[in-house]
């Protein structure tokens, strides 16, 4: 993997993390609710992509009462479309975005095996993509790409 970019600057977690994305969705003119910050903790504190239904239960569990997964697909929306957090296409999974601040097209590795995801940033392979797109006339919104197989830890 020696030919992929890695951020040089160090990625927040925990308080930090949550921090970050409430700054970033501030930005865009959007509010930091407490319903918003319990979906992005419960997001963040996922070690694999987790679906709304995920998040919903996680939520409904610490606040005690139930959570509709419909108002937490309209919240990982807004992350989404924020840069706050990334779906997982194949899966249909999000991950919290551990650089909120940066914009890159998503690149993920993903585990058929353990269901590990791990994204990278490789902008010359995404910007390559986005000319042959526009080159054939298509105006690309989000270039994702998904690679499938066996990571590491499961070859």
């Amino acid at each position: 993997m020696a030919d992929h970019q890695h951020h040089h600057h160090q990625e927040p977690t925990g308080k930090k993390l949550a921090d970050a994305a409430r700054v970033t969705l501030e930005a865009k003119d959007e509010q930091w609710t407490p319903m918003r910050a319990a979906i992005f903790d419960a997001l963040a504190a996922e070690e694999k992509p987790a679906s709304a239904y995920d998040i919903a239960d996680t939520v409904s569990k610490a606040r005690g009462k139930r959570v509709a997964p419909n108002s937490v697909y309209r919240i990982l929306d807004l992350f989404v479309a924020n840069n706050i957090a990334m779906r997982v296409e194949s899966a249909n999974a999000y991950i919290a975005n551990a650089h909120p601040g940066c914009h890159h097209d998503c690149i993920f590795l993903v585990c058929d095996s353990c269901g590990q995801v791990t994204h990278i940033d490789n902008d010359p392979i995404t910007g390559s993509l986005r000319s042959v797109a526009e080159k054939a006339g298509f105006a690309p919104a989000r270039p994702v790409i998904e690679v499938r197989g066996t990571c590491s830890a499961c070859h």
